[in-house]
Formats: structure tokens, sequence, C-alpha cells
């Protein structure tokens, strides 16, 4: 199937637009997710070994691949995902109010570069239509849901950002086998105003009020300042928050490994890089924070994923799961299968008799 995608259906797919492309493809999965036959091919996607299986948090996990927050943005797939070898999802990101998103084009493949570079604007439905559609559903994974301030240019200031996402989790607050707090896109009207740890602390503080069940994960940039980082870890413990994402889309260019003439063709004020740019990025913020906090934290390792041997990478960083998007796009929906089945002989070339032996490996020497 790998062969067949990367040179038969890959090129066929990367000459229309990738929007597009990404709208047809969620029409098709939800039809999918529908039909009973989806557990034909079920045991084609799905390597099931207990060296993967994990309880994290109280939620079991049968492998530590999960499909990140920004793919399935309205919840279209999760009646698909866990046939296809996922381990887990993040819907979202959802935001209190429906959002149409920046203008299109809004989407572009950096095919050299083996990234892409995304400035949807966190278009979404909204948290009540949403919830109202997960509320009826049932899910053979875990199901974690992505939090996010709406974007509108009449929500930019601290005193309305706040309401607006306690309003989003307080609607969440029976759904979802956890939550992510995602303070970092980049793509908004009022980008970074949660960076800064005083205006992050408001928000903990409101939302430990709430007095949530599911565990609350925050997602983080991987070109954030190492001052940041140390301040966002310490509001961590503070209140009680279990685990970081990291990480999320870069907008800084100049960071990033990519081909220099694939990103003169998008306006430098336009989109945030996903994908293989992301990749070092992404892994050296995963080994600062499990360094600095001796593994206190659950990671969910994010950024650069296309084979088992990424993955394994952060998970001996420090990530105890798994998030991708930009690998499917360029290695086809067999790419789960192959990181579980590829991740299975290297931790017992490594004699790891559980993946969580793995986690942190390399950080702790």
């Amino acid at each position: 199937m790998r062969f067949f995608y990367k040179n038969g259906l890959r090129p066929a797919i990367f000459l229309f637009d990738p929007e597009k492309i990404h709208d047809i493809t969620l029409k098709f999965g939800k039809i999918l997710g529908t039909l009973h036959f989806k557990n034909i091919w079920s045991p084609l996607f799905n390597t099931k070994n207990k060296i993967l299986e994990q309880e994290i948090l109280g939620i079991k996990f049968a492998n530590p691949v999960g499909l990140a927050a920004g793919y399935d943005k309205n919840a279209e797939l999760t009646q698909l995902l866990g046939s296809l070898g996922f381990g887990f999802e993040e819907v979202g990101s959802i935001s209190n109010l429906p959002c149409s998103g920046n203008p299109k084009p809004r989407l572009w493949r950096l095919p050299k570069s083996r990234g892409i570079i995304v400035w949807n604007g966190l278009m979404n439905k909204g948290a009540k239509t949403l919830h109202e559609k997960l509320d009826k559903l049932k899910f053979d994974i875990p199901v974690g849901v992505s939090i996010v301030k709406t974007n509108s240019p009449e929500i930019t200031e601290l005193n309305e950002a706040v309401p607006d996402v306690i309003s989003a989790l307080k609607i969440f607050s029976n759904f979802g086998d956890y939550i992510t707090l995602n303070i970092s896109c980049p793509n908004t009207a009022g980008d970074g105003l949660f960076y800064n740890p005083k205006n992050l602390k408001i928000l903990l503080s409101r939302i430990s009020e709430l007095k949530l069940k599911q565990p609350i994960f925050i997602k983080l940039p991987p070109d954030l300042n190492i001052k940041n980082v140390d301040e966002i870890i310490d509001l961590a413990r503070e209140y009680k928050i279990s685990g970081f994402v990291l990480s999320n889309i870069v907008k800084r260019r100049d960071l990033m490994d990519a081909d220099k003439d694939e990103l003169k063709m998008v306006d430098p004020g336009r989109g945030s890089m996903s994908g293989k740019p992301v990749e070092k990025l992404s892994n050296e913020l995963i080994s600062y924070v499990y360094k600095k906090t001796k593994g206190e934290f659950v990671i969910i390792g994010c950024g650069g994923v296309f084979s088992a041997k990424d993955a394994y990478k952060k998970i001996r960083a420090g990530a105890s799961l798994i998030q991708l998007i930009t690998g499917l796009i360029f290695e086809g929906p067999q790419l789960v299968a192959q990181i579980n089945s590829g991740l299975v002989e290297l931790l017992k070339k490594d004699g790891f008799s559980n993946i969580s032996q793995a986690i942190g490996a390399d950080s702790r020497n």
C-alpha cells in the first residue's frame, strides 16, 4: 500500500488544491466511519501488541500514535480512526464561537521540505454544535478535545479571551478523555496572548475553579523562549496540569530547515509550518521539558513524525504519546500501522518489554 500511495495516489493528489483534497478526505472518511465493513480492513491497519499498551492518567491506550488537533477540526473522523490503527485522536481545535477561518488560500504543500504551511485560522463549528455532535457518539479509542480562544478581532484582549475559553471548557466539562489548551496557534487574532505567564496564570486560575474531571494538557510552540517555558512549567505545577503537547506549528521561517525556493512561493505573513521542518525544534523541546521536570508531566510529542524511527526519537526524548498529521499526507494512511509495527521491533531490539520503559531513555542519560 505504501508503494501504491507514494508512487501512484500521492502524485495525483498533489496536483490538486490541498484544502480541497483535505475536505474530500474528511467527507470520504466520515462515510467510511459509518459503514460496518470498516471492520473488514481493520486487521490490515491494527498492530496489537502488549508492548505498545499503556495506561496514562487513567486512560488506556492500545498504542501511542494519535491524530493531532488541526486535521479533524469538526470531528468527522472519530468513528473511523480506530480501524485505521490510531491509538487516540484529538479533535479540534474547538473555540467557544464558530469561526470561518482565514481567507483562502490557506494551505500549501512543501514537497521538497516535506512540510506544509498552514493558515487555516482555527475554522470550526463552535463548541456548542460540536459538543452536541460528539455527545451522541460512541468511541473505540480515547478522544481528546483541543480548546482554543475564538479567532476573532473582537476577542484579543485578556478580559475578552479568558471568559471565551472558559465558556468553551464549560460546554465540554462532561466530554473527552482529556483536554488540551491550545495557547499556541500563531495564525489568529490576538496571537500569543497566553504566552505571557501572567495572562496564563489568570486563565489557569479560572480553569481551576471549574474543577474539570479530565486531565488537562497545554500545547506549546517549539520556538517559545526558555524563560517562558520555565515559567509555564511552574504554573503547570501550581495548577495541577497533567502534561504538555510539544509542539505546535511554527511561524518563524528563519528557524526552519526548509527549501528556500518553496518558502518564497508563500507570503511570509501567511501561515506557519508543520512537518519535517519542525522536527528538530520539537524534539529539543520535548527533551528539555522532560529533563527539567524529571518526567513529572506527561508529554505528547508532535512534529515531523514520518516513520517509526521518528516516533521513537520522541519517545526516547521523553514523550509518552505521539501525534501526527503531515506525515499522513506525505506517507499515506498506512503510516500508523507502519509506525506501530516498527516501534514493536525497535523496543524489542533495545530490550524493552513495554513502551513505558523507553520514555525519556535518552534524556535520562
